[in-house]
């Protein structure tokens, strides 16, 4: 190799070029809405999360005229801290097959959640589930038949979809501005330690299964079917007085590229959340403190664009999840957080799961099954 074929000695060392600030592109990232905003919408479960369904809704002027929890006074107090013009009740009954109620919110778990769908589906009523939909895939698959046989809208509450940062990233995806996606990490360290003595804290990959959903859903509609494989593993920190491991971490392969998904969920102090997604025209970054407070930057061959975003994930990725459902009501397009295609993302994180009861194996991810 003569002199003048030497890399430049920058290249040894890392040092990146400086980029010129440019303008943003303008993208569609803001939470969808449909034209009509009064469809009667009603909320099964007056639990804990439900204060950001309800906060959204009544924030984007959507029309909830019914919740039910079976803690009538939960259901009144939700109701009187957001929609107090609505009906409280102890009975699901009055909600499911109601008339007057085209779409379900239902924010229970898992197990009690799914016999509640498939009633409201027969019942002829649209369905937004909470997140994970379902523990098995051959039971999604099967709600999404029967929604898809009654010509109704089952969608899956995958709120980081909606977030400004996850949304504006993926607009730019699409519009193609980072080129062919090579590599997506993901890299969170906050304290999850609040689960301990909660349900949620019974679920034995507690981070993978409930909280890491949320990025591997993410990571799906970043690349689609590509997924090819997945090793993960989970710990207990040092100290954690929680059951379930409060530390996980995933590799993905996928064609053409490779993702990483590290949780570092007993981090007491100095907290941060920062996603990458590298691409062969161009590289997006999103930082900050937390899940609501994030800077994203675009960086190509022109510069560096830095977008102003609007929202926050809590809670207008809850009026996303919910305006989405409306809007596919409206135009009879599924939604893109249809349960259907949520079982992508179920699948990887099911395998991510497997992986990590098995010590760490690879798991490979089969598209078509």
């Amino acid at each position: 190799m003569t002199a003048d074929q030497l890399p430049a000695e920058e290249s040894y060392a890392l040092v990146a070029r400086e980029a010129p600030e440019i303008a943003a592109p303008s993208l569609d990232y803001r939470p969808p809405m449909p034209a009509d905003r009064s469809i009667p919408i009603g909320l099964i479960g007056a639990g804990g999360i439900s204060f950001a369904h309800l906060e959204a809704y009544r924030r984007y002027g959507l029309n909830v005229v019914a919740i039910a929890d079976r803690h009538l006074d939960r259901a009144m107090m939700r109701r009187d801290q957001h929609f107090p013009h609505a009906r409280a009740t102890n009975r699901v009954d009055d909600l499911i097959g109601n008339p007057d109620i085209a779409v379900l919110d239902i924010t229970l778990h898992p197990e009690g959640r799914a016999p509640l769908m498939r009633r409201a589906l027969e019942a002829g009523q649209h369905v937004l589930s909470q997140k994970p939909f379902v523990r098995s895939l051959a039971l999604g698959a099967e709600l999404a038949d029967l929604a898809a046989a009654r010509r109704l809208q089952l969608a899956v509450n995958q709120n980081g979809r909606f977030a400004p940062h996850m949304a504006w990233m993926r607009a730019a995806v699409a519009a193609g501005y980072v080129g062919d996606v090579t590599g997506v990490h993901v890299s969170i360290q906050w304290d999850h330690g609040w689960v301990a003595g909660t349900p949620f804290d019974q679920i034995d990959q507690l981070i993978l299964e409930d909280f890491g959903i949320h990025w591997f859903d993410f990571l799906v509609s970043i690349i689609g079917d590509r997924a090819t494989s997945v090793i993960a593993r989970s710990a207990q920190a040092a100290d954690q007085a929680a059951r379930a491991p409060l530390l996980a971490e995933a590799l993905v392969a996928f064609q053409g590229g490779q993702a990483s998904l590290v949780f570092d969920g007993a981090t007491k102090f100095g907290a941060r959340d920062e996603t990458v997604i590298i691409g062969t025209k161009g590289t997006l970054r999103s930082s900050g403190p937390d899940l609501g407070h994030q800077q994203v930057s675009l960086f190509t061959e022109a510069g560096v664009a830095r977008p102003r975003l609007e929202g926050t994930w809590f809670n207008d990725g809850f009026a996303g999840a919910m305006g989405a459902l409306l809007v596919a009501i409206e135009t009879g397009e599924p939604p893109i957080h249809a349960a259907r295609d949520n079982l992508r993302s179920l699948r990887l994180g099911r395998a991510a799961v497997e992986s990590a009861l098995e010590a760490g194996i690879r798991i490979r991810i089969d598209p078509e099954e």
